[in-house]
């Protein structure tokens, strides 16, 4: 175990044991003596490993719905949603290199078992929702694509814990590559999409700025919610913070405050990506659908069959489908990831890294793979707005220790988070926390 700051971690009960990690922990070098671009670059990639939770097949759902119902209106929310994820995802990378520690580790220090088990229990729900929907997506993408059937496409989803452990075998750097070319491919398909699409960019443009209908008109405001209480994802936040660590930064004050910028700087870019991939899942429904008074798309499927006559060329729904594919594969490895974070962070298993892996992934697929054959293709929408209902309700168990635990100066030495920023955290917190209770008490109420 390394040498943590005494200072930054005295108001923490217990030495925090094994590195969040632990196999790829500080594996990746961060240049100490280079040039600033350089120590820039090798802190490049976490934050775009964190973004791809920020556009899964989940969000696909509400954005589709938004865009083809009211056009272009709703890209103000998916501003807002993401200038909220910048803040949370900020603070993510501020415990871990404050602390040592990520944010299941920190719960499991902080809280009695009674507290702490739940909260594990509510995570990995997060999780196996999570699976539930970019199960789901890669095998829509799969059928849509290659014929496969969807059961068959569910179990060849399992198979991708097989490529995480492949690539960080070559190193952590391999699985942020494989991410991040995914990411680029996904971009490159919209952009077609968008270009054949021809949106109006003026209207485009007003998207941005926020009107009164999203608040009077209570339809918007209940896909508004869904976008915005889908799209802070509970996962992301345990992710972040275990991620982070793979870099091996120096442990003085001055050395982590680097770290902290360069971090904060990778997952800020990389969510202004995650938001443009987002924006134009809504402005290609919006161009698409809603101009050519298609204004009831919601399934990932009827979006596909609709986007060729449409748009008047065969290749537009390949893209649609190979941009699906991509995202869903992206998600599924991130949130393996994630479910193993969470069980080593609150359980303290200690078990062979590949077992860990298999494990945490099996928690999470089986169920996911159980609901999605169980539903079939006919549901797949349904099934993905419940599995954003369960997100909702499990987000402010993850969110709420996060911003208390970077606003406490004996937890977080000289890096605790500013007031000014923890104000604007906790107003977050008590945002998101309000509109996922409308969303479920809409959700229950029918």
């Amino acid at each position: 175990m390394d040498a943590l700051n005494p200072n930054a971690n005295s108001g923490w009960r217990h030495e925090r044991g094994e590195a969040s990690l632990s196999d790829v922990y500080r594996t990746v070098g961060t240049g100490r003596h280079s040039s600033m671009w350089r120590r820039a670059a090798a802190f490049a990639g976490p934050g775009y490993m964190v973004a791809v939770g920020y556009m899964d097949p989940g969000n696909w759902a509400t954005s589709l719905a938004g865009g083809s119902k009211f056009g272009y209106a709703l890209l103000t929310v998916a501003l807002l949603s993401n200038l909220m994820a910048i803040v949370l995802q900020s603070l993510c990378a501020r415990l871990a290199i404050a602390s040592g520690r990520d944010l299941a580790q920190a719960c499991r220090d902080a809280f009695p078992k009674y507290v702490s088990v739940p909260l594990w229990a509510f995570a990995e729900i997060a999780i196996i929702a999570t699976d539930i929907a970019e199960v789901i997506g890669t095998a829509i993408g799969l059928n849509l694509l290659m014929g496969i059937p969807l059961e068959l496409g569910v179990l060849i989803t399992a198979l991708d814990v097989f490529l995480i452990l492949f690539l960080q075998r070559l190193g952590f750097r391999w699985v942020e590559a494989f991410i991040i070319a995914l990411l680029g491919v996904i971009a490159l398909c919209f952009g077609v999409q968008i270009f054949l699409a021809d949106p109006q960019w003026g209207a485009v443009i007003t998207g941005f700025f926020p009107t009164t209908e999203i608040v009077t008109n209570p339809e918007m405001l209940y896909l508004a919610l869904g976008i915005l209480g889908a799209t802070v994802m509970p996962h992301n936040l345990y992710l972040h913070s275990g991620i982070v660590q793979t870099r091996a930064y120096g442990h003085t004050i001055p050395e982590k405050k680097e770290a902290l910028t360069f971090a904060t700087i990778d997952s800020t870019v990389a969510l202004c990506f995650a938001l443009l991939i987002n924006a134009s899942i809504l402005i290609l429904a919006a161009a698409a659908f809603n101009a050519n008074g298609k204004t009831d798309v919601v399934e990932l499927g009827n979006a596909y069959a609709l986007l060729s006559p449409l748009l008047g060329l065969a290749i537009a729904p390949t893209l649609f489908g190979i941009a699906l594919l991509c995202c869903g594969l992206n998600s599924t490895v991130t949130a393996t990831l994630a479910g193993q974070i969470v069980m080593e962070g609150f359980l303290k298993i200690r078990l062979k890294p590949w077992v860990r892996r298999l494990i945490t992934r099996a928690i999470a697929i089986v169920p996911a793979a159980v609901v999605t054959i169980w539903y079939g293709n006919q549901g797949t929408a349904e099934l993905l707005i419940l599995t954003q209902v369960v997100l909702s309700l499990q987000l402010s168990f993850a969110v709420f220790p996060l911003v208390m635990f970077t606003a406490n100066r004996a937890k977080m030495g000289e890096l605790v988070a500013p007031r000014w920023l923890s104000g604007i955290a906790y107003v977050i917190a008590i945002v998101i926390a309000g509109l996922n209770v409308k969303l479920l008490f809409d959700f229950v109420t029918g």
